[in-house]
């Protein structure tokens, strides 16, 4: 089962067994400075491993830190 999920403001088809976790590896190929919030509350890293059945979100957003001043 998929469910259509809004992750960085664009539409995407998601597994139900999909974890934030591999989810992030994806989009930002790693987990160091990242940030992930679904549907618009910061998620803590513990909860990674939760699915997007478990959590049915309509927004994911993965937040990466970046240098410059």
């Amino acid at each position: 089962m998929t469910s259509t999920v809004s992750v960085n403001g664009a539409d995407r088809e998601l597994a139900a067994d999909a974890t934030i976790a591999a989810i992030v590896d994806d989009i930002a190929g790693g987990s160091r400075g990242v940030a992930v919030a679904v549907d618009g509350v910061v998620l803590p890293r513990e909860r990674w491993g939760s699915t997007v059945g478990e959590l049915e979100p309509s927004a994911i957003d993965v937040l990466t830190a970046v240098q410059g001043g």
